[in-house]
């Protein structure tokens, strides 16, 4: 069954998500970094758990502002990490604390003036500028009552996720394990890379290229022998490749005389959800189920197994690593050259996306087909030209897929 893009995509996106995820275990905080929570992170106590100075300056009161200039007695010094008994006891009316960006705000102040607003004197201060109460302080309890989430199940912990674990004092946390991705490349013409290939051979790119994808996504790769063109040896090899989580095939699946995948996966009782999408490269692409365990075959020429990988194969496997699901979402960029194309399907072509800061320009990079491994090594994105466009002038804003590089 050949299905849109977008249909095909929704499709895998709908059985990813009844997927569970692999187990859980235990790691020490940083060797979390890029995997999937599988707790529930919870705050150990109000955040801030005290009125909080947002800048350097005086914490006042703000009704002593008033009138301008106001001249205000300094009673002490505040900073960060400040205990108890080094806060002054109470900012009365007409005085003022000097206090640092962090530092706990006294009793009576319910501002913080900024430094670049007052100017000290020996005992006392001169503000020149009004300010609203409540204005520079953080208050207590503002960002996270205790027992709060900060973090839930299913997200990917990155900076942001490993400084709230650090915030409420957990070196450990619980993540989801990495789902283990079998990989199976196929054809009589493909040879082990240490091998030195015959006139009519080429290495096994495709391996590898899905073994970096792979680690990439976070799962980890079991590279299986190539599988020939013969239908035993292809069973036994889809067969072993079944143990893993999730079994991916590279080549095999578009309708030559010895495109054999199909075939073998049917002969298993293989469930085909869809057996091709409306895309360039990539339009052979397979999906399905055998036992329960889901696979993506994958066609061979290199730039459509790097697509299609990141297409319909990253969904699954964020899914068995417990991530929650993520739509798919292309930026944007300013076209730099004009494009011309044929219409019919949606393409996913090699390009460099390029500029500085909101000035995104993309290019196409000068390929010759799926089959290009140099150009598809040159490009940092994939320019996505819709089906019903055959010509598309330079300055017009175009999707474009980034490429992910963690």
């Amino acid at each position: 069954m050949l299905l849109s893009f977008e249909d095909a995509r929704h499709l895998v996106e709908e059985h990813a998500a009844k997927l569970s995820p692999c187990g859980t275990e235990e790691v020490g905080l940083l060797s979390a970094f890029g995997r999937v929570l599988a707790e529930t992170i919870h705050a150990d106590r109000d955040f801030p758990p005290f009125p909080r100075a947002a800048r350097d300056g005086y914490a006042v009161r703000a009704a002593d502002l008033a009138r301008l200039p106001a001249l205000l007695e300094v009673i002490g010094e505040i900073k960060a990490g400040a205990g108890p008994g080094e806060l002054p006891k109470m900012v009365n009316p007409g005085q003022a604390a000097s206090i640092m960006t962090g530092a706990p705000c006294p009793a009576g102040a319910d501002a913080v003036v900024m430094i670049e607003y007052s100017k000290p004197r020996e005992n006392t201060v001169e503000i020149t500028r009004g300010i609203q109460a409540g204005e520079n302080i953080v208050a207590a309890g503002s960002e996270a009552r205790h027992s709060d989430p900060l973090a839930l199940p299913g997200t990917a912990l990155n900076e942001a996720t490993i400084a709230a674990a650090a915030a409420v004092g957990k070196s450990r946390v619980q993540v989801y394990k990495k789902p283990s991705v079998a990989v199976v490349a196929t054809g009589d013409e493909i040879v082990d890379i240490d091998s030195r290939p015959g006139p009519h051979q080429i290495r096994n790119s495709n391996s590898y290229s899905l073994a970096a994808q792979i680690q990439q996504a976070g799962a980890h790769p079991v590279l299986l022998p190539v599988a020939p063109d013969e239908v035993g040896r292809l069973r036994e090899l889809i067969e072993s490749g079944l143990r893993s989580d999730l079994l991916l095939l590279a080549g095999g699946v578009s309708m030559g005389k010895y495109d054999l995948v199909e075939k073998v996966l049917s002969d298993s009782g293989a469930e085909l959800f869809f057996t091709g999408a409306q895309i360039q490269p990539g339009r052979p692409v397979v999906f399905g189920r055998v036992r329960e365990k889901y696979f993506v075959g994958l066609p061979g020429n290199p730039v459509s197994t790097m697509v299609t990988f990141d297409l319909f194969a990253r969904p699954v496997i964020e899914a068995l690593l417990g991530a929650r699901p993520q739509k798919l979402v292309f930026l944007h960029a300013r076209l730099r050259t004009e494009v011309k194309t044929k219409t019919g399907l949606k393409r996913f072509l090699p390009a460099v996306v390029s500029g500085e800061f909101e000035d995104a320009k993309v290019e196409l990079v000068g390929w010759h087909g799926s089959g290009d491994i140099a150009s598809s090594a040159r490009a940092n994105c994939y320019l996505v030209i819709p089906p019903d466009r055959d010509r598309i002038p330079a300055g017009e804003w175009m999707p474009v897929l980034l490429r992910a590089t963690r």
